[in-house]
């Protein structure tokens, strides 16, 4: 991780720690690790990309995908990459958030109580 990302890991860390200590942040997570498909070129299609930061639960699955949008995000196809992220995620009922570097980590603790309440709520997916 760089300086921001890393920055950005421990706003997250300490927010779910206080929000949610049962979840945990995961950074720089392989799809593949976390999606299936028994379509081998879907697979593919997202094998080798990776997300930011996941929030996982106690069990270990998949609740929520943030990606950093930081200078790097910005760069060549960029888009189209996230584009494939979003729906995968979509597709698996995964929650995709993107946070931006100007984001202060009053905001992302706003952002992870939010989820939390919606966790608790039934709906996984953010609104």
């Amino acid at each position: 991780m760089n300086k921001s990302e890393t920055r950005v890991f421990a706003a997250l860390e300490r927010a779910v720690s206080e929000e949610s200590p049962r979840w945990r942040v995961m950074a720089q997570v392989s799809l593949g690790e976390i999606l299936a498909s028994p379509n081998e070129e879907a697979y593919r299609a997202i094998n080798s990309k990776r997300v930011d930061f996941l929030l996982i639960d106690e069990a270990g699955m998949p609740l929520h995908a943030i990606e950093y949008q930081g200078a790097g995000h910005h760069q060549g196809s960029a888009a189209a990459r996230d584009a494939v992220k979003r729906e995968a995620l979509r597709r698996a009922e995964i929650g995709y958030i993107e946070v931006m570097p100007g984001d202060t980590p009053s905001e992302l603790k706003g952002l992870i109580t939010k989820l939390v309440a919606k966790q608790k709520n039934g709906s996984i997916l953010p609104a």
